[in-house]
């Protein structure tokens, strides 16, 4: 028995059948790159788009142990031992330059924290005097509330010359209990 060709023609040219054959495309530009990118991404939106992780923070290579027969750039060395010198020398400065920004940018962070932590310190004072504020006045209010009700009463069993003491006691009342000066506009 002979084996008959597929019916579709999909198997002579090696590609599984089903497959869309998409044309080679050079991108020319930046941006004809990203967008080949982003719709080669959209042709299948179910599976997951690659993420790359963080690239890690650089760190210099560890001082050597042991630098065995090096002369340095003084006279008497070798033709070759001034160019293990130098590699080292370099190293050990790229190392300490390296150490340098690091204790740099620990101190610039602990310096942000000191100061977001007096901020946070400095905005709960504020809210506490302004705290405290309130309910002093709400006190006054309250006391003049109840001179008010027993000056009330007073009069209603003796309606004799007490009225003058009890306009006195109104006044220094709404004096106390002004508005606070953020609301006044007062400085």
């Amino acid at each position: 028995m002979a084996a008959q060709p597929p019916k579709n023609g999909a198997g002579r040219g090696g590609k599984p059948p089903g497959k869309d054959s998409q044309p080679l495309i050079i991108a020319k530009t930046p941006a004809e790159e990203q967008r080949l990118k982003l719709e080669r991404l959209m042709r299948n939106p179910d599976k997951p788009a690659p993420i790359p992780d963080r690239p890690k923070d650089w760190n210099p290579r560890a001082p050597p142990e042991f630098v065995r027969d090096v002369m340095g750039s003084s006279a008497g060395a070798g033709s070759g031992e001034f160019h293990v010198y130098r590699h080292l020398r370099r190293r050990e400065y790229q190392r300490q330059d390296f150490l340098d920004k690091m204790s740099e940018k620990q101190r610039s962070d602990l310096q942000y924290l000191d100061k977001v932590e007096e901020n946070q310190r400095a905005a709960q004072e504020r809210t506490a005097k302004r705290r405290r504020k309130r309910d002093k006045l709400k006190q006054k209010k309250l006391k003049a509330k109840k001179a008010k009700e027993e000056e009330a009463g007073k009069e209603g069993k003796s309606s004799s010359g007490s009225s003058s003491s009890s306009d006195d006691d109104e006044r220094e009342a709404d004096d106390d209990a002004e508005a606070p000066s953020f609301i006044m506009g007062k400085k």
